[in-house]
């Protein structure tokens, strides 16, 4: 009998067009020649993985400029996966166009709501230029090129200019040169999960606890005390309660080893709820 993971049809799903930045990521966690499915939202990656249909998925959880993807993490919490890798990409954004059309000619830019704020300068300095949301990068490419508009141009990766024959007007457009997303790289397989981890390694968890002063304190004092470095800790709203919050938490090292081990065994009995969304190696 064949396993479900040799049933998949891709490899990899991820948020966006051809051109996007979650498909350079894809690219470079498990390489060029992978079969990809693109997704038009990224809650339909993470239902791609559940389903089956892609081994992997690929989603961003934080940029160095703009914080934190709340989606992401909230959806790390409502489907049962697993983070099995992750990477850092450098983001360069440009504004495109159609041929022939001029910088003096835009008169409104699309992008994905996260890539238009980090380039909230570029805007700022360039007011005749109305920033557009729409649900990805690349795929803003795709629709002014399509659409042929003679006053509107995107703002995407260079990339996304090569594949659909945009033309680049500004390039580096971005608040800062040091703009940096980190893509997790996400599953359901047990043996994508339990690949051999080399080097040093995260851990990621979520976890609940009492609603009670001094409550978070103790929680963190369990890494502290065992000298578990924390790379990051996020909190989400809880849905369908009333101001109570979850614990997103990245540690160095593994949960298997003896530290880390104890301070999940001690944080589980003082947490309502504690969940290991897995260890992976760190990038």
């Amino acid at each position: 009998m064949q396993s479900r993971q040799s049933e998949t049809k891709f490899d990899a799903a991820y948020q966006g067009h051809r051109g996007a930045f979650s498909e350079d990521a894809a690219c470079q966690l498990l390489g060029s020649d992978i079969r990809l499915l693109p997704c038009d939202m990224l809650e339909d990656v993470f239902d791609a993985v559940d389903r089956g249909e892609a081994q992997f998925g690929v989603v961003p959880v934080e940029n160095s400029l703009s914080g934190s993807i709340h989606e992401c993490y909230d959806l790390l919490f409502q489907h049962d996966v697993k983070i099995v890798g992750e990477i850092v990409c450098r983001i360069e954004h440009a504004l495109i166009a159609p041929p022939g059309v001029a910088f003096g000619d835009v008169r409104k830019a699309l992008s994905h709501p996260v890539a238009l704020a980090q380039c909230e300068k570029f805007f700022r300095r360039n007011p005749q230029i109305h920033p557009v949301s729409v649900f990805d990068t690349a795929g803003a490419v795709e629709n002014i090129m399509r659409d042929g508009s003679r006053d509107s141009a995107a703002v995407a990766g260079r990339r996304a200019a090569e594949i659909y024959g945009g033309v680049i007007l500004a390039d580096g457009i971005q608040d800062d040169e040091q703009n940096y997303t980190r893509f997790l790289l996400i599953s359901t397989f047990a043996s994508a999960a339990a690949r051999t981890l080399a080097g040093e390694c995260k851990t990621s968890i979520v976890f609940r606890i009492p609603n009670e002063p001094g409550a978070l304190c103790r929680a963190l004092h369990q890494f502290a005390d065992r000298g578990i470095d924390l790379a990051k800790i996020e909190s989400r709203p809880l849905r369908g309660s009333r101001f109570e919050y979850l614990f997103y938490l990245d540690l160095v090292g593994r949960a298997d080893s003896p530290a880390v081990s104890d301070a999940l065994t001690e944080l589980r009995r003082q947490s309502v709820s504690l969940r290991v969304l897995g260890t992976y190696p760190r990038c």
